[in-house]
């Protein structure tokens, strides 16, 4: 059971060592290469070379002397490591530097503060309690870092604290005025009215708007993010003449069978052997059983999930089937747990993606007529509806309404868990957004 919840990397390292210690098994060479190869190569691919993740560990010099080309392989600087670079070089009192350094350790991934600078100085237990104008001081010394933008708490901040920095004072009045006093009519992209609001003639509007343009809205990007770490399918998912099949990856299979000659010689001198061989022989045996009962059972599972979900694989997460642990368990004379183990951290690739087996268990939730959904499917719903407003953005609220004119009634607050799950924000947030992309139209 326990190999059988392993993740395919973390079972296969597990085979390694077997391999390594028992001398009754061996690499199969006619196999198909294991998934780490399978992952290694994925990662070449996509341009993601080993070397790049050691970061700043440079390797010594080899012993004659040639220098390693590794250890010139740039160090991945996040934004917060960036930050804390500039505010080290700055002439700060310890409680100015403890504030602005809060302040940073705070940023999002797009370098914004999404949080009140006062709550986080609390944080911090400085004595006496930091008052306003300091809290205002250290967020105005880490809106001066590089890169321009960073620090702010919302979109149009961003761009302002970028504009500070271009030459004509005009331009920067007017893309201040532009961001502000006509938001509705730059978020839908109305020169005409955007022209009226400023006073000022439309070909002077699209110049500045060439000028928004060329502003970063995502500061925070510049610097660091996560390594991409890449999923190696267990099982693929196929189009067949009668519909959808699932057949196992062959690169998660490890590559290793009995050692037949080592076997036999044991066979012919078993009265005169080390008792411990006896051992390593079962354990041997035990191994291969192992593998081709863990790769039968992911593949049966798999192959049930599919026929299950064969809408699913045609039209994507929309046509989505309400599927519990049970169902399988009972069409394989399986246990539930046992379902439950071989789903978690197992991977099927489909049309729409790579995704974890558990992905498709979900309890049906109810739709006018008498029928059921998926939560995936609602999930799906949800985002659509998102993509396709136009005009003012639509609240959780609104959202819900909506489902429940499609005979699906869910609760606001499933609403803004999906919303929340699908990576989306407020309708606030979207109409800032909104309001950017109508400024890079």
């Amino acid at each position: 059971m326990q190999l059988l919840q392993m993740p395919n990397l973390e079972f296969a390292a597990s085979i390694d060592a077997c391999l390594a210690s028992n001398p009754f098994l061996e690499i199969d060479e006619q196999a198909p290469p294991p998934a780490a190869a399978h992952e290694e190569a994925q990662a070449a691919a996509a341009g993601q070379l080993w070397g790049a993740s050691i970061g700043a560990r440079q390797r010594p010099r080899s012993g004659d002397g040639d220098l390693d080309a590794l250890a010139f392989v740039a160090a991945p600087t996040s934004l917060r490591d960036h930050l804390h670079g500039q505010l080290r070089l700055l002439r700060l009192d310890d409680r100015a530097f403890m504030l602005a350094s809060l302040l940073c350790e705070a940023l999002d991934d797009d370098g914004y503060l999404r949080v009140d600078p006062a709550e986080l100085a609390a944080l911090g237990e400085l004595q006496p309690a930091p008052t306003a104008a300091e809290c205002d001081a250290a967020l105005a010394c880490v809106q001066a870092l590089d890169p321009p933008g960073v620090g702010a708490r919302n979109l149009v901040e961003c761009l302002q604290l970028q504009l500070a920095s271009h030459p004509d004072a005009q331009e920067r009045q007017l893309c201040a005025r532009l961001l502000t006093d006509a938001e509705p009519a730059l978020r839908g992209g109305d020169v005409a009215r955007c022209a009226r609001v400023l006073g000022c003639s439309a070909a002077t509007v699209q110049r500045l708007l060439r000028l928004l343009r060329g502003l970063d809205p995502h500061p925070g990007w510049r610097h660091g993010g996560e390594p991409v770490r890449y999923v190696v399918p267990d099982v693929l998912a196929r189009r067949t003449r009668t519909g959808w099949t699932a057949q196992l990856n062959e690169a998660v299979v490890p590559r290793v069978q009995l050692h037949r000659g080592y076997a036999e010689l044991y066979r012919q001198h078993r009265g005169a052997a080390a008792p411990a061989l006896a051992g390593q022989l079962q354990e041997a045996r035990w191994t291969l059983r192992n593998v081709e009962q863990r790769f039968s059972t992911i593949l049966a599972v798999a192959q049930a999930i599919v026929r299950r979900q064969q809408r699913f694989l045609e039209h994507g997460a929309l046509a989505m089937q309400p599927m519990v642990l049970r169902q399988i368990a009972e069409e394989l004379g399986m246990h539930e747990s046992t379902v439950s183990r071989v789903t978690h951290q197992k991977f099927i690739a489909t049309p729409s993606g790579t995704f974890e087996l558990g992905y498709f268990f979900s309890r049906g939730l109810p739709v006018a007529g008498g029928g059921q959904c998926s939560p995936t499917a609602v999930r799906e719903l949800v985002h659509e509806i998102i993509v396709r407003e136009h005009g003012q953005p639509l609240s959780d609220v609104a959202i819900a309404l909506q489902l429940a004119r499609r005979g699906i009634r869910v609760a606001r607050r499933t609403v803004t868990k999906y919303r929340q799950q699908l990576g989306l924000g407020t309708a606030g947030l979207r109409a800032t957004r909104a309001m950017a992309q109508g400024a890079s139209a």
